[in-house]
């Protein structure tokens, strides 16, 4: 009987379709139900997958989300990031730690290991293979990126029997040796993972008596990577308004700047705010509101332009702004002219009096982060930085670099900018480099003076400049200044700084929400 039983559940299993895929945005829900099923006691104390976490791990890795499918329902999944453990492989650490309270924001794309932070099976579909599947999908993926490495902090999930009578590490070398079976640890030893030592204190687990095992799986078909650190080196223009007689004469300039940035074997530079403004000095107008709305007649001249040097120079460009015309509305917008010639467009937010009165400009409801060769990015427009949810959005999105360009007529003025980008790099341990203009155009109304000291701005720990200040330009001076930015440096203070900002938020007490449309207007 028990013969005829098995093999009309083998039958059954032939019967049914699976499919391990990638996750997406609309599995989310039952992927919240899913976790809850998977681990009840850890559902009561809240250590499970929510909305916000699986949303944050899609966002910012989502090669590594796995799902497997049986007959069309969603029956087991994973969730993995890559981190980097830097001088000491096998240090100890928490899952909070290692995940970034859950979120992944510390998912290091130039790391070179792939982190299992959790598998969850259905408890109606295990015993079915499904876990083995998710392991493949993770050594398969390790291999595809050329990491080194799979590491995961397992469980000890019967432990809690054996507790009175030995230590976490005895009871996982016996199940090592073969003497117990733990269904978990045991598991993940024949699908290749070595157990290399036992961590305390790693997740509150009443089972492993909040203990984990360190375990590792190296990657067989793994190449040494010859590349440069994981830094990237950004040049910023301190741009001085002048007066030009012809679109010639600003792109002779603005190629200039690019060139110089190029010298220094750039990977990003960045222009001010209303760079496109010094065209305003040979545009014959009678007034500001008519000067804005011939100048957004240009917009494919400047975007020719930009897109031209970014590929010539390969080198990522953040033209300033410069504004565009929208509808019935008049948006003043930053761009990012990668060097594949592609452009990615991000308004700003928040407009002063002072241009919606003399311009007509309104505010753009789109904030992004973007993909580059190099590192994720966002940008701010002058005004922008002085909202500090928006900037938490950006770095919340996996953002590294803030590029912030502005256009500010006093010192009060600029130091308002200056002030604030300093405390958004501070409090979301983020790169925020600043472009701003200098000189005037005295034919130009509305853009008659300008004041900047252009600077790019960093966390305030150790691991940087002392004062936070990375490099920095003499005041109202025509000039670039460049430097690199060490992001091995930045995930050091990320996870083991002397404050960590991110790690340390309540959202018990604060709980932040964005409302945002998808899409960049173009």
């Amino acid at each position: 009987m028990a013969k005829a039983k098995h093999a009309d559940a083998s039958k059954k299993n032939k019967r049914e379709k699976i499919v391990v895929r990638q996750a997406t945005f609309a599995d989310i829900d039952s992927l919240v139900e899913l976790n809850k099923a998977a681990y009840p006691t850890l559902a009561e104390d809240g250590v499970v997958w929510n909305r916000r976490n699986l949303e944050s791990h899609l966002r910012t890795f989502p090669e590594g989300q796995g799902i497997v499918e049986v007959d069309g329902k969603i029956a087991a999944s994973c969730s993995s990031l890559i981190v980097s453990f830097g001088r000491d492989p096998y240090r100890d650490h928490t899952w909070a730690g290692i995940t970034d309270g859950a979120m992944f924001y510390n998912h290091d794309p130039y790391g070179d290991t792939l982190y299992g932070a959790d598998v969850n099976v259905h408890p109606d579909y295990r015993g079915r293979g499904l876990a083995q599947r998710l392991y493949q999908f993770r050594r398969e993926l390790c291999q595809s990126l050329n990491l080194k490495r799979i590491v995961l902090g397992g469980r000890l999930f019967h432990y809690h029997e054996y507790a009175k009578r030995m230590s976490a590490e005895e009871y996982a070398r016996k199940v090592e040796a073969g003497e117990y079976r733990d269904p978990v640890l045991t598991f993940q030893l024949k699908q290749g993972f070595t157990l290399k030592k036992v961590m305390a204190n790693y997740l509150a687990d009443p089972l492993s008596h909040n203990h984990a095992t360190f375990l590792e799986w190296l990657n067989p078909k793994y190449r040494p990577r010859l590349r440069k650190p994981r830094s990237i080196r950004v040049s910023t223009v301190q741009y001085q308004m002048r007066k030009v007689t012809s679109f010639a004469g600003f792109a002779q300039q603005i190629r200039y700047f690019v060139d110089v940035a190029h010298e220094y074997d750039s990977d990003f530079v960045l222009f001010p705010e209303l760079l496109t403004a010094q065209l305003m000095s040979y545009l014959k107008t009678k007034t500001p509101l008519e000067a804005i709305r011939k100048l957004t007649t240009l917009t494919k001249q400047v975007d020719e332009l930009f897109i031209g040097l970014a590929r010539e120079f390969q080198i990522s460009i953040i033209g300033g702004t410069h504004p565009i015309k929208r509808g019935n509305k008049i948006e003043n917008i930053a761009t990012l002219y990668l060097p594949d010639g592609s452009l990615h467009r991000q308004p700003k937010i928040h407009v002063t009096p002072n241009e919606r009165r003399a311009w007509g400009i309104e505010g753009g409801n789109t904030l992004r982060v973007f993909d580059t060769p190099k590192t994720r990015v966002g940008i701010l427009v002058c005004y922008d930085s002085e909202f500090p949810e928006a900037a938490r959005y950006l770095a919340d999105n996996g953002a590294e670099v803030i590029f912030v360009p502005f256009c500010t007529d006093d010192r009060q003025a600029y130091l308002r900018v200056r002030y604030c980008c300093q405390a958004r790099a501070v409090e979301n341990q983020v790169y925020v480099v600043m472009s701003g203009t200098v000189g005037n155009l005295p034919d130009v109304e509305n853009m008659d003076i300008q004041y900047a000291q252009s600077c790019v701005l960093s966390p305030s720990d150790f691991e940087f400049a002392r004062d936070g200040i990375l490099a920095e330009a003499m005041p109202n001076i025509e000039t670039v200044i460049t430097t690199d930015l060490d992001f091995e440096a930045l995930q050091e203070a990320i996870n083991s700084g002397s404050v960590r900002q991110r790690r340390d938020r309540r959202p018990d007490l604060f709980h932040f929400t964005a409302n945002l449309p998808d899409g960049d207007g173009e």
